[in-house]
């Protein structure tokens, strides 16, 4: 994808144009040869071969798009919060290493993902999150010689604003990373649109050129601490991005089949690692055909071949029993579980003792698996300047003084969202629903 010479710059950067590559949301996407660089790697490359939604695609078949092209939007997206704040006062203060860094680590952010999305972190130590993972690929592989050769920046710094750890980052690099993570974060303002285009749905559409235009750097109080803020024009913009979140989680990433699946990949995943017949680090190299075939090798467990065999020819656990945040008690123990994923294990087996000795059959221990999305952080602290502000208005507020929401109400509604479910293997469905009190009631109280 070579272009003539004196070709544009790329956005955010000093460096020419290399070439550039045909987005499904962008059109056109510029790289720059050290750009291009990471982009070859291996480390970048197994990208291409983790979809970004998971089994998402079992739904809706056209949600096969990779962490690859999220990865290059969100470069994208970046240097043009870069650029933009650059071409500020507030953001003047931005130097050229301060943007390469920004734009690395966008390139890279999700560089130590799991297959299958974000799920096989639920099951905690040893299986390390997915940025820790990141910042040991950036730091050990040929990454971190690009990164010193070709960007001219520290793979340290890199890898900080990936996985920061407990020193502090530096001030200018605190402020910055706010385009990464955070409320505002060019992440979120890639993936939304993306997943919900792939899935052909009317849901998680964000006026992303808008919000990213509306970003500035001012001092909020009390401290008088530097952050992105947006001006006025950024409010709508961020209110449809909290809402398409919303969205998506409820008409998408929670979906009951895509649920179920996750249930049975974690299941058959914690199989091979109680048996030491598959290691944590395993786990961070493979993409997600590979990690299949991992799992359906000889030695692995026999439920972690079956759950194996069971997610490939799409013989899914079904739900048999949803419990509502209304259950309040029930609801409240088996929540608890998402932080003890052996303590589940153990009420999933003794679910499935039950079972056998109420229908004398010989039932499969990974019959019942209990499926607890993970309990959302739903964070709106971003401050609103305004220039001109309404009478009763301040020139800085936060937003959620502006619309009159917080993250208590959206918390309120992702707890009302947020089912727990019972999901069976087809053959025991109908048995479960009908004694699910049975099995499940007498296990309730040593939960917590």
């Amino acid at each position: 994808m070579p272009v003539a010479p004196g070709s544009p710059l790329v956005p955010g950067t000093n460096l020419p144009a290399a070439g550039v590559i045909r987005d499904a949301l962008y059109d056109l996407i510029s790289v720059s040869e050290p750009e291009l660089a990471l982009i070859g790697t291996a480390p970048f490359l197994r990208l291409e071969r983790i979809q970004q939604l998971g089994f998402v695609s079992r739904i809706w078949p056209g949600a096969k798009h990779a962490r690859y092209e999220h990865s290059l939007g969100v470069l994208h997206l970046a240097r043009l919060a870069i650029a933009h704040l650059r071409e500020r006062p507030d953001g003047s203060w931005i130097s050229d290493e301060d943007a390469r860094v920004v734009a690395a680590a966008a390139l890279l952010h999700d560089i130590g993902h799991y297959p299958f999305s974000h799920a096989i972190e639920e099951l905690g130590s040893p299986v390390k999150s997915h940025e820790e993972v990141g910042r040991q690929i950036i730091l050990s592989s040929e990454i971190a010689t690009i990164l010193e050769s070709a960007w001219r920046i520290d793979p340290e710094q890199v890898a900080r604003f990936i996985s920061p750890g407990e020193e502090p980052l530096p001030e200018t690099h605190r402020i910055l990373r706010g385009i990464l993570s955070g409320p505002l974060d060019v992440d979120k303002l890639d993936y939304l649109p993306r997943d919900a285009n792939a899935c052909h749905v009317p849901y998680g559409g964000v006026d992303t050129a808008r919000l990213i235009d509306s970003m500035r750097i001012a001092a909020v109080a009390p401290e008088g601490e530097l952050r992105i803020v947006v001006g006025e024009k950024g409010v709508s913009p961020l209110h449809s991005l909290i809402n398409a979140r919303q969205e998506m989680f409820d008409n998408v990433y929670w979906h009951h089949t895509n649920r179920a699946c996750m249930a049975m990949l974690l299941r058959a995943i914690q199989e091979g690692l109680l048996a030491g017949a598959i290691s944590p680090d395993e786990l961070t190299r493979n993409d997600d055909a590979s990690l299949m075939a991992l799992l359906d090798r000889a030695g692995m467990p026999e439920e972690t071949r079956r759950l194996t065999a069971a997610l490939r020819e799409r013989r899914f656990h079904k739900r048999a029993v949803e419990i509502s945040s209304r259950a309040s008690d029930l609801h409240i123990r088996l929540g608890a579980l998402f932080y003890n994923p052996g303590a589940r294990r153990n009420v999933e087996r003794a679910m499935v003792e039950a079972l056998q000795t109420l229908t004398g059959e010989n039932v499969p221990g990974e019959s019942i698996l209990i499926d607890i999305p993970k309990p959302e952080k739903w964070r709106t602290d971003v401050w609103v300047e305004f220039d001109a502000p309404p009478v009763g208005f301040q020139s800085l507020m936060p937003w959620r003084s502006v619309v009159g929401l917080g993250d208590e109400d959206l918390k309120r509604y992702e707890e009302h969202r947020r089912l727990i479910r019972l999901v069976v293997a087809e053959p025991y469905r109908e048995q479960v629903r009908q004694n699910w009190e049975r099995l499940l009631y007498p296990l309730v109280g040593g939960i917590l």
